[in-house]
């Protein structure tokens, strides 16, 4: 990953959070001059972003309250098994730029924006939690801007990290592609913060994650996470089918295995390169016509997005699932977002019913 400090040539600050410890910590880090603005920057640009508008996005950061929901289900998709997830989102659009990434088609925003008002993110999930309070809800901050990659600006994980000591049977899961746990690791914790890292072979990381930590530095982070007594989690997603992809992640795997014990790891998702058809356009002018996105044989699914063939999907499942046995690891390792018949293929059986993966799966109040 590059400097954060030089990662943005736009900065905009709104007005009723001008001297926020977050506003004031981002210019001070930023080198970009900050503009000070009573509204949100580019609203009047409401059409599908182009790929070279969504690039720019990436490079204008607006911080301000955010004045909707905070916390809700993971939206999943269509047919899938679905994990019983929840989210909780204090920002918009990754930093990191990754060819095959989902935001591309879900966010149209022309900006980049964190949240400034993390308090009533957490008083929202306080709501939720006192509603239910023997509901075991999994929450995790990096659906739609990774849990970590602007921690230095916010400073987010910290206070996350002592809110959850107050909530013992809550999980919450940083999930991310970066390496930065510095801010968090010497912190006291209840156990039921999650570090997770989204890992593939260091080739894919090299070809198609772009701008993000190495493969050797998430490992470590993950490493150093685990010693501190932090429960730590991997998302094969995606698996992407390149030329000798078994020997790649046979090799990941027998890393991780190096690495790990299993009482060390909360769990291990699996998913496949999967994206709505609106994004090839995107993909094409971003990242060419050889981008992985580019020159996969996909198929459309009854979800509506573009996919391996069910065979080839269960192949690679099997294989990284397998591999985890070879090694004698009993890992909990499960499908993300896929259909009751990858389930079938890769476990031969339904995920309430697969060991260890049972309460995963156990119907959560919405």
């Amino acid at each position: 990953m590059g400097s954060l400090e030089n990662q943005f040539t736009e900065l905009y600050i709104h007005d009723s959070v001008w001297n926020s410890e977050v506003a004031k910590r981002t210019r001070s880090l930023l080198k970009v001059s900050a503009i000070r603005v009573d509204s949100k920057p580019y609203a009047d640009q409401r059409s599908q972003l182009s790929g070279d508008e969504f690039t720019k996005s990436k490079k204008r950061l607006y911080l301000a309250p955010h004045l909707g929901q905070f916390f809700r289900k993971c939206p999943g998709t269509q047919g899938a098994a679905c994990c019983n997830y929840f989210v909780l989102n204090l920002g918009v659009q990754c930093n990191m730029n990754c060819s095959y990434c989902y935001l591309q088609s879900y966010i149209n925003s022309p900006l980049s924006q964190i949240y400034t008002n993390i308090e009533e993110a957490l008083f929202e999930l306080e709501g939720k939690a006192r509603e239910f309070p023997n509901a075991p809800f999994r929450v995790g901050t990096g659906e739609t801007i990774d849990s970590l990659s602007l921690d230095d600006l916010t400073l987010y994980s910290a206070v996350v990290v002592r809110w959850f000591q107050n909530f013992p049977k809550l999980t919450c899961e940083f999930k991310t592609k970066s390496a930065n746990i510095k801010n968090f690791i010497n912190l006291p914790h209840s156990g039921n913060v999650v570090v997770s890292f989204s890992v593939n072979p260091e080739k894919i990381v090299e070809a198609e994650e772009h701008e993000t930590a190495r493969l050797w530095q998430r490992l470590k982070a993950a490493r150093d996470a685990a010693d501190a007594g932090f429960p730590v989690a991997f998302h094969f997603d995606p698996m992407i089918y390149v030329s000798g992809w078994q020997k790649l992640y046979s090799e990941l795997v027998h890393l991780i295995c190096s690495l790990f014990e299993p009482l060390e790891v909360k769990w291990i998702s699996v998913g496949a390169l999967r994206f709505p058809p609106q994004m090839k356009h995107i993909l094409r002018e971003r990242f060419g016509g050889d981008s992985i996105g580019n020159s996969s044989e996909l198929f459309l699914g009854k979800d509506g997005k573009l996919r391996y063939d069910l065979g080839l999907r269960t192949k690679m499942f099997t294989h990284v699932k397998d591999e985890f046995l070879e090694h004698g690891k009993k890992f909990p390792v499960f499908l993300c977002m896929e259909t009751p018949e990858s389930w079938l293929g890769t476990f031969q059986n339904t995920p309430r019913k697969v060991k260890g993966l049972d309460e995963l799966f156990v119907a959560m109040p919405s």
